[in-house]
């Protein structure tokens, strides 16, 4: 019998899944989907983790779950879509000393590198900047706390735990913040920075490298003996992919927990990278530039619980119509802006207004926010963008997606599949160009105007709770 599925793994913040893909366009199997929620622990010092075995092993009870029900039989491939940005401190034995410390972790070491260092030249070359959210960072405060002998990331340790090999991608790499973008390697610089070798860190494969299950997998699982298990595609990356953004004219805009605005493009002769953006490697020949933000999803799960709404819609406000502007800080930013969380801030508000009135500022305020990222992008590339949403969030809300769209100013097309990532780890790996397949909305005359006469008042508020957020941080 010829096998013609993928297995898919989804190393999430929130949850960890496994799910059968097609391996022609890379569409779920209808009911070969299993699910383990993720909660993070979170304390006052800014701590934000997960307990590493607790995952992996939630992660293999999915597997586990897709055998019993019989979708492990016909697997030409495994595939993973994974975090980035998490760090494990490793002991000499490659034991974890830590829990997995996730990208909403604010602990970390200020660095001072002097006058000659060179921020703007190391941005452009790694494509991060020297932030809490990058190894170069992390990992001075984890030597600091311990006397770790090594470092890797959470898809790192799974795809070690799969195969017996520990490794990491280019893709995963590029979002710890210490990867030559140009090179495909390890930075020496940022190494430097960091204060550890390239030995101490997994070893960077290329795309087509692929492993195999151990033999203590291959008993548990007897259909997967032998399938190529294919390096972990970060998340960003993924979703651009899996929401058919895969090139230089489509942005993705993708709202999970969080939310981004992204373009893939070639490594090759890229355009300069504005000191505003982010740039990480997809693979070998690919690249993807964009802007993240802190709040999306989990402010819109955040206020639906706290304001006890019974709908997830905003019911009755207009589009661009809320007297209310919501700035959504209450994540903080994410680099090169350093907004701390809890600065979120409500201005104008009355007795009259109502739950739903504050839900539809905030989704406003998130839709602005990703609006700035998207303008920068047509500004880098030339052009006004081509936009397709996707993600849960895009799921969770009909208003959202109109308000996106009225905000955008621009016709968008909303990708059919919610599994985004994983469609597009199997994308990546199989070379495969989905899609989106959804509704295509074109932006309400009325409701497009509405935005844009706000958005002036929304700027200048903007700017004050940044300003405040510097006297509180």
């Amino acid at each position: 019998m010829t096998k013609t599925d993928v297995l898919a793994l989804d190393l999430g913040t929130s949850s960890a899944r496994a799910l059968v893909l097609s391996a022609d366009d890379a569409a779920p199997v209808a009911g070969a989907l299993a699910r383990h929620k993720i909660s993070p622990t979170y304390g006052s010092a800014g701590s934000a983790t997960l307990d590493l075995h607790e995952y992996v092993e939630g992660l293999l009870g999915c597997l586990d779950e897709l055998q019993q029900n019989g979708h492990l039989e016909n697997i030409s491939a495994i595939v993973l879509s994974s975090q980035w940005h998490s760090i494990v401190a490793l002991d000499n034995k490659g034991d974890a000393q830590t829990p997995v410390i996730t990208w909403a972790d604010t602990r970390s070491v200020d660095l001072d590198l002097g006058s000659s260092f060179d921020e703007h030249a190391f941005h452009a070359r790694t494509g991060a900047w020297l932030h809490r959210l990058y190894w170069t960072r992390r990992i001075p405060w984890l030597m600091s706390a311990g006397n770790p002998a090594g470092f890797a990331g959470l898809p790192d340790l799974v795809l070690e735990r799969l195969t017996g090999e520990r490794a990491t991608s280019v893709s995963i790499a590029s979002g710890t913040g210490t990867l030559d973008l140009a090179s495909g390697e390890y930075d020496d610089e940022a190494l430097e920075i960091a204060g550890v070798k390239a030995s101490q860190l997994p070893s960077i494969v290329p795309t087509g490298w692929t492993g195999t299950l151990s033999a203590e997998y291959g008993r548990r699982w007897p259909g997967l003996v032998g399938v190529p298990v294919h390096p972990p595609t970060g998340d960003g990356a993924a979703s651009n992919v899996g929401t058919g953004g895969y090139d230089s004219g489509t942005a993705a805009v993708t709202v999970g927990t969080s939310a981004a605005v992204r373009v893939v493009h070639p490594i090759d002769d890229a355009p300069e990278l504005p000191w505003e953006l982010w740039r990480y490697r997809v693979d070998d020949q690919r690249a993807v530039t964009g802007m993240a933000f802190s709040a999306a999803g989990n402010l819109h799960a955040w206020l639906t619980g706290v304001l006890r709404l019974d709908s997830d819609e905003p019911s009755g406000v207009p589009i661009g119509d809320s007297r209310v502007i919501a700035i959504p800080f209450m994540a903080g930013t994410r680099p090169p802006a350093t907004v701390p969380s809890g600065s979120g801030v409500y201005f104008g508000l009355s007795f009259d207004d109502t739950a739903s009135d504050l839900l539809a500022a905030s989704l406003q305020g998130a839709s602005l926010e990703i609006d700035r990222g998207l303008r920068m992008l047509d500004g880098l590339f030339g052009r006004q963008l081509e936009v397709v949403l996707g993600g849960g969030g895009i799921d969770a809300s009909t208003w959202w997606r109109r308000c996106l769209t009225a905000t955008f100013a621009r016709p968008t097309t909303v990708c059919a599949e919610a599994e985004v990532g994983a469609r597009g780890a199997a994308a990546v790996a199989l070379g495969l160009s989905p899609s989106p397949g959804g509704e295509h909305l074109t932006p309400i005359d009325e409701e497009a105007k509405r935005v844009a006469a706000m958005r002036p008042r929304y700027e200048a508020l903007r700017e004050l709770a940044v300003q405040a957020s510097t006297m509180t941080s």
